[in-house]
């Protein structure tokens, strides 16, 4: 299976200037561990759940903070046709949970931990 079966729709995207406490209701509403950060039409960053744990524990006014001063910048991006055991993999050898689906410029999705794990155990035997 490739990671293009797991990403069906949109992700959650927010802009850099959005605040941290804004970026945190929107996980909240979007049930997304993890948010796109777009500039123009092009991936920035990413900022997840741990950023906004990281930032609430160094004391940060999440209302006046905006998520391009707690995102990851440019984080690595894999294309859709990507299989799950190598994004898996390599998602494992970086320390990564949450990977951006690029194809041609074109966020596709997010793909976490969980959602490669559902498809390991949902696939045919």
């Amino acid at each position: 299976m490739r990671l293009d079966a797991l990403v069906s729709g949109a992700a959650a995207v927010v802009g850099p200037e959005t605040s941290l406490a804004s970026a945190a209701r929107f996980m909240v509403d979007e049930d997304a561990a993890a948010l796109a950060v777009v500039g123009g039409r092009e991936l920035i960053g990413i900022l997840t759940d741990r950023d906004l744990v990281r930032a609430a524990a160094a004391g940060v006014v999440m209302d006046d903070v905006p998520v391009s001063e707690w995102m990851s910048e440019a984080p690595d991006t894999v294309p859709p046709g990507v299989s799950i055991a190598e994004a898996a993999e390599w998602m494992l050898e970086m320390g990564y949970r949450h990977l951006p689906v690029v194809d041609d410029d074109e966020l596709l999705g997010i793909v976490d931990v969980r959602d490669l794990l559902w498809a390991v155990v949902k696939a045919p035997s």
